[in-house]
């Protein structure tokens, strides 16, 4: 069983950064692939990134070219970091990991075992 926790999340102005962590319980978070999802109000959860047990990365168009992922395995942590933020960017985001796991669909919500809390963030127009 893991435990995910996420921090970091805030209120922002647009044009700002924000970097999120989500710290893992559990002693082999290198062979998890990690993700990142987020729901804004009245909307389904959506993909947002994802990062792999060999840091191959993956991003939603929506968050390309302005987000990075990232993991440190020594700290059992993957971090989010956003960047040139808009208000579109509202939500509640949420860590998603699955155990060595291998497969394509790394943007479905289904293909991922443990999810943490949300930690919300908020960027003003």
């Amino acid at each position: 069983q893991v435990q995910l926790v996420e921090s970091g999340g805030g209120l922002v102005q647009a044009g700002g950064s924000l970097r999120l962590s989500c710290t893992a319980s559990g002693r082999t978070f290198s062979n998890y692939r990690m993700g990142w999802f987020r729901q804004a109000p009245g909307k389904e959860r959506e993909f947002v990134a994802a990062i792999t047990r060999w840091t191959i990365t993956y991003y939603a168009d929506s968050v390309k070219g302005r987000s990075a992922i990232s993991r440190d395995n020594a700290k059992n942590t993957v971090y989010l970091q956003m960047n040139s933020l808009k208000p579109e960017d509202t939500a509640v985001y949420y860590c998603a990991a699955v155990l060595a796991y291998s497969g394509s669909d790394y943007y479905s919500q289904s293909a991922y075992s443990y999810w943490g809390q949300g930690t919300q963030v908020t960027v003003s127009s």
